[in-house]
């Protein structure tokens, strides 16, 4: 009788833990001032489902922060990602919800400000040499002159809401080199494609760690769900509507997005 009592007593003990962190948790959820700045990326558009409100915005309840939002329930949930957002946007339209009561912002920027859509559009329309020569301007955006810009909007961020725990995501490669796309643009095109993201991401990562933010690097989970993988793709390639052409699909936010926003929080 003596170890079957222990053994209860045990298994009664671990329970009682797991409920009061269970309590703590969703008591510091409870208290949880959050919000979600950026670009399309962090708004959801290819995701579907936009909210009414965000018209072009095209936020959307797939979007990584409106998940972590339903599955944590902050006390609070400003969501103000929007398509086609620059830095500059994030500084003239995003920060009013920003407030010393603010814990957690999250945010996707940069993109934009480097070209993505129009150097996207050249490679899919275009010669390889003009796309190579638009991953190459990009690129060069990206170095020299984004990195002022995101010190801006990351400073501005920290003087609206300086108790804030901030989390900046990166953006994932678009395709998988050596798939199994028959139709496209080719593995020449697709790797430039994929080399800017690597500069990119590796921009927005310094200029984070020098704010003292947490960077998130989404090219792991996004692995093996490229456009062209074999698996199931989390990425939309060219579709209509045109804007949701090369972003995160549902499943892409979901799986991809969401986890690595959760890792940083």
């Amino acid at each position: 009788m003596r170890p079957a009592r222990a053994v209860s007593v045990a298994s009664l003990a671990i329970l009682l833990s797991l409920t009061t962190l269970a309590a703590a948790t969703t008591a510091n959820a409870a208290t949880v001032n959050y919000a979600a700045l950026g670009d399309s990326y962090s708004a959801g558009v290819g995701a579907g489902s936009y909210t009414s409100e965000s018209g072009s915005c095209k936020r959307s309840t797939n979007a990584y922060p409106y998940l972590w939002k339903n599955a944590h329930g902050p006390s609070a949930f400003a969501f103000a990602a929007c398509s086609g957002a620059r830095t500059g946007d994030v500084l003239n339209n995003q920060l009013s919800v920003l407030n010393s009561g603010t814990t957690l912002v999250s945010i996707t920027i940069g993109g934009n400000d480097a070209g993505f859509a129009s150097t996207m559009q050249t490679c899919v329309l275009n010669s390889e040499s003009a796309c190579l020569t638009a991953v190459a301007n990009a690129k060069a955006y990206a170095t020299n002159t984004l990195p002022g810009q995101l010190d801006q909007v990351y400073s501005a961020i920290h003087g609206k809401a300086p108790n804030a725990h901030v989390v900046v995501l990166g953006y994932p490669h678009l395709y998988k080199i050596g798939g199994s796309c028959i139709f496209g643009i080719g593995d020449t095109k697709r790797s430039a494609i994929n080399s800017a993201a690597d500069v990119l991401d590796d921009v927005i990562a310094k200029r984070a760690a020098n704010a003292g933010f947490t960077y998130e690097d989404v090219r792991g989970l996004f692995t093996g769900h490229e456009i062209c993988a074999s698996g199931t793709v989390w990425l939309n390639s060219t579709t209509l509507p045109v804007d949701e052409s090369y972003h995160p699909k549902a499943s892409g936010q979901s799986g991809g997005y969401l986890p690595a926003f959760t890792a940083g929080v």
